[in-house]
């Protein structure tokens, strides 16, 4: 893959993505800017002509001043339409790079590893979708035709001050240029570099916390605290003021010295009037130059202040494009270049290794082998933390197996396609995400193309059709607007709906009826009992009354498979799951009682 350009580069890269219409903005804006000066000339010709002919009106070239009447009229309205058009060619080209940066950014996201997103926090990435691709779209559409509108003022201005009096001319072109070196020296050490990168690390880690803090928002008023008392949150605040402030402290003098000089180009002038006074003959004719080079470098300062502006968010911006990059070159899983299809749906599970830290470390699965028939449920079971859930994220491939292989139907997951490996497998996690929109969009996700009877059918296959039917627009009620918020009963059941939906050959359910009532849970089992026919099935369960009928039961403990069996067999050799099983039996008969209702059992 062709190394990634950084820094400015990789913006001007971005810019010109689509390189016509930014070709057309910038040349529009230097059009529109050189005109934006076409209203001064006019104006300065006809207070001369007047001035010329102050004791003496008769003599006044009246067409001559009406033409440049129409000429700087001209001149404002061409200024502003042509400004017009750079805008619009620069915002169509903003929106389409936009599209497409967000596309191909999304996409990546969707193609990464489980891993990626566990070591990455939803804020930060959040951050680079919303703030640092969205400012891109701001630079190619407003400050692109301003930085070239900016840089080509000063070169106009220049011409236009060499061309009456090359004299005044230069008294203006020196400080522009010490200009241009201040802003130059200021923006551009290490220790400017160090500030953006330290500044967007800063927004990144509050981003953060405020995500963190508001999801906690619970915890945060049950237990009567506030923002000071959310240590995390507090501190980011804090300390990115303090490191703004600072920063800002050490650019005192650079910014002082080059406003000063900005504001009062005309104190460079002033010498060179006062020279030139004293050979002057036509002191009509002095008088309009001098006051025409005092007034004109006035308007020099609104160009500066602009590239000193644009100079900043670029490399703000740039900042943020090389945050973006940093994902996009995270290589997603590799994907086989001859794809297979398998020829039936049992899973084997081959001397299976897995560590979730990638320099090796503590093993999360070690040597894990069993076999999945098509048309069986296997229940994996175990305490919390012992691998259960990593043997199932292994399976669609949410991250590839250190050592050893998982096959299906005797292929190898990695010579299968990552479409074609997630059609043939439904997943329920005890994780439910529903998206805001509405409840039939929500199910269809297992199937886009689904009729609105097989939805109705797939919903109330996993008990959920009574409650929707009770909502204000039934189905097409959008969860979480309008104070519709549903339980986490009713929510898991959606997701069993998706599952139901798709219909596919291969189901892993993790505590899928981890919010069911009991009624509700005998329920959604017998609608399951239809779902698994002739279906390679793999639950993962704590309430093991759900899988005292699987076909197999593999006890998990410490990454290993520790026992594995039929629910009686496993309960005859009075191992680990016999000792689950008395703990689970015991567990359901526990009861909340006072202490003389005790001392009386």
């Amino acid at each position: 893959m062709q190394k990634r350009k950084t820094g400015m580069a990789r913006l001007w890269q971005l810019a010109f993505t689509k390189k016509a219409l930014v070709l057309s903005s910038a040349v529009l804006a230097v059009l529109s800017t050189v005109t934006s000066f076409v209203p001064f000339v006019a104006i300065f010709y006809i207070i001369r002509e007047l001035v010329l002919n102050i004791r003496d009106m008769g003599g006044l070239d009246s067409a001559f001043m009406i033409r440049l009447g129409w000429l700087a009229g001209g001149g404002a309205i061409g200024a502003i339409l042509l400004n017009f058009l750079a805008l619009m060619c620069s915002h169509i080209a903003a929106f389409k790079t936009l599209y497409r940066l967000k596309i191909e950014f999304t996409s990546h996201l969707a193609a990464l590893p489980m891993g990626f997103h566990t070591e990455n926090s939803t804020g930060r990435l959040r951050k680079v979708v919303d703030q640092n691709i969205e400012k891109l779209e701001g630079f190619i559409a407003h400050q692109f035709p301003d930085l070239i509108g900016s840089f080509t003022a000063p070169v106009v201005a220049i011409a236009i001050l060499f061309s009456f009096d090359w004299r005044l001319g230069l008294g203006c072109f020196v400080p522009l240029i010490m200009l241009f070196v201040i802003q130059s020296v200021a923006m551009g050490t290490s220790k400017s570099k160090l500030f953006i990168e330290k500044y967007e690390t800063a927004l990144e880690e509050m981003n953060n916390a405020a995500v963190e803090y508001v999801r906690g928002i619970s915890a945060v008023k049950i237990f009567n605290q506030t923002i000071f008392s959310f240590r995390k949150f507090y501190e980011t605040i804090k300390n990115y003021g303090d490191f703004a402030y600072d920063y800002t402290i050490s650019f005192k003098f650079s910014m002082v010295l080059f406003l000063c000089l900005l504001h009062n180009i005309y104190i460079f002038l002033l010498p060179i009037i006062i020279w030139m006074s004293k050979g002057v003959t036509d002191y009509s004719q002095f008088v309009m130059s001098a006051l025409f080079y005092l007034i004109f470098s006035l308007s020099l300062s609104g160009p500066f202040m602009k590239i000193l502006y644009v100079s900043q968010k670029g490399r703000q911006i740039a900042d943020g494009i090389a945050r973006m990059d940093k994902v996009l070159n995270v290589a997603p899983l590799p994907e086989t270049k001859s794809p297979k299809t398998a020829e039936d749906y049992s899973i084997s599970y081959e001397n299976v290794s897995f560590s979730y830290n990638e320099d090796g470390g503590a093993e999360a699965l070690s040597g894990v082998s069993f076999t999945a028939n098509q048309g069986e449920v296997t229940a994996l079971v175990g305490p919390s933390g012992s691998g259960k859930s990593t043997i199932a994220h292994l399976l669609p491939r949410f991250y590839d197996v250190t050592e050893g292989a998982i096959k299906i139907g005797g292929v190898d997951i990695r010579d299968m396609s990552s479409d074609y490996l997630m059609s043939i497998v439904s997943f329920v996690f005890q994780d439910v995400f529903l998206f805001k929109q509405s409840i039939i969009d929500n199910i269809r996700i297992g199937h886009k193309d689904a009729s609105r009877e097989q939805v109705v059918a797939a919903a109330k296959a996993a008990q959920c059709h009574e409650f929707i039917e009770k909502l204000p627009s039934g189905y097409d009620t959008v969860i979480g607007t309008r104070n519709i918020h549903l339980s986490g009963g009713e929510k898991q059941r959606l997701i069993i709906a998706r599952a139901i939906l798709k219909d596919a050959p291969i189901i892993v359910l993790d505590e899928a009826t981890a919010f069911a009532d009991p009624e509700n849970e005998r329920k959604i089992q017998l609608a399951f009992e239809k779902l698994m026919k002739n279906k390679t099935v793999v639950i993962i369960a704590h309430r093991l009354s759900t899988v005292q009928s699987a076909d197999k039961i593999l006890v998990i403990d410490s990454g290993k498979v520790a026992e594995h069996g039929v629910h009686d067999a496993l309960l005859d050799k009075n191992g680990r799951y016999a000792k689950m099983w008395r703990i689970y039996i015991a567990a359901t008969g526990w009861t909340l009682a006072n202490e003389e209702a005790r001392a009386n059992v």
